[in-house]
């Protein structure tokens, strides 16, 4: 039994034998390299393998210094968590265990080619993965490609990755008249989760800065708000079998993210209305002890549902505070650095959406010049 179109075939004794040409004798006679394996896969990347080692005038690898695409996958997540921080290494494990190992674990190095790595991103899009998932797998994957090339200078085969494109949705911002009526239903009977909702919409906090904030990030006498801390829950590797995650609290996504804002000047009496004179304790609670992101947004949810607004989620208040702040004529660079962004095009092409009246007062514009 063979595959069509190739030189491989599965023997009497249930492995596969895939022949390569190694070369010719004297006479011109072709000889073949033979290898074998448990499964039509492994026979042809073992044969891939030896024919990329003759294309490079290298010797065929042995069977001892064969390593499955496995091995490489774990000896670069251990230099990683050297490199990164904790979210991001469970990410990358995440990764790992769950997509790039149970897939691509068993290949050879050397047997990879494009085609192979394409079949993989298809794979995991026609699972009903997000473009956006399948992205940042592949992402991943190239850097252990990367890492996996430098182990095998001069043979590893080129591989070219194409990534998925995402569909840019439509970011949610509260329209002018639903920001009011959020903001009347928050003052009123306010407490501090209503307080932290409050000072999320008009300083354009995440959620994890928002639930990590302490009162000694807070300064009423400088009227500033520090921010140097991200909340997030995270899969627990030290959980055993069962599924578990724990919240961690640790450095901002990016060293833009670390910085100081300015409070605004309706927020300072609220402010020192809720200040416990505790440093330690949580902005949103007033103790040590915590609220954590998933109630904060469940809380959320309840407080836009009470006030008849849909489709509201925690991060439509920062896009809602950065389209605010362009709509009365924000400085785009002082907007950029509040935000925490790393440069200007990223607040411009992520967070800052004109509303259809202000688009309409630029057209205007024209008329009023006589166009």
């Amino acid at each position: 039994m063979s595959r069509k179109g190739e030189n491989i075939f599965k023997r009497k004794d249930g492995r596969w034998e895939a022949r390569y040409v190694k070369g010719h004798d004297i006479s011109g006679k072709i000889k073949y390299g033979f290898c074998y394996g448990k499964t039509y896969r492994e026979a042809r990347e073992k044969s891939e393998q030896c024919r990329a080692a003759l294309r490079n005038n290298a010797p065929a690898p042995s069977s001892r210094e064969r390593r499955r695409f496995s091995f490489f996958c774990e000896e670069w997540l251990k230099a990683q968590q050297k490199k990164v921080k904790e979210s991001s290494y469970i990410k990358y494990n995440t990764i790992l265990s769950k997509r790039i190992i149970p897939k691509l674990g068993g290949v050879f190095p050397l047997g990879f080619s494009t085609s192979l790595v394409g079949q993989f991103g298809q794979e995991l899009l026609d699972e009903g993965m997000s473009a956006s998932t399948v992205r940042d797998t592949l992402v991943v994957l190239r850097s252990i490609l990367k890492f996996t090339a430098s182990q095998f200078p001069g043979i590893f085969p080129t591989v070219e990755i194409n990534y998925p494109k995402e569909q840019k949705k439509e970011a949610r911002v509260l329209t002018v008249e639903e920001q009011r009526r959020f903001m009347e239903c928050l003052r009123e009977d306010m407490d501090l989760c209503k307080f932290g909702i409050l000072l999320a919409l008009l300083t354009g906090l995440r959620i994890g800065e928002l639930c990590a904030l302490r009162w000694e990030n807070i300064s009423l006498r400088d009227k500033t708000i520090r921010v140097e801390a991200t909340m997030q829950r995270l899969h627990d590797d030290e959980g055993g079998q069962e599924k578990k995650t724990k919240i961690v609290i640790g450095k901002p996504k990016s060293d833009s993210s670390v910085r100081t804002i300015p409070i605004p000047a309706s927020m300072l009496d609220v402010c020192a209305r809720f200040d416990p004179h505790c440093p330690s304790a949580f902005v949103l609670t007033g103790t040590q002890d915590c609220l954590e992101p998933r109630k904060l947004q469940r809380r959320l949810q309840k407080l836009t549902n009470a006030c008849g607004l849909e489709g509201v989620h925690f991060h439509t208040l920062r896009h809602s505070f950065a389209t605010r702040c362009m709509e009365v004529g924000f400085e785009i660079k002082s907007l950029s650095e509040i935000l925490g962004h790393s440069s200007t095009a990223i607040t411009l092409d992520c967070y800052v959406h004109s509303s259809m009246e202000v688009k309409r007062s630029n057209m205007n514009l024209l008329t009023a010049a006589g166009f």
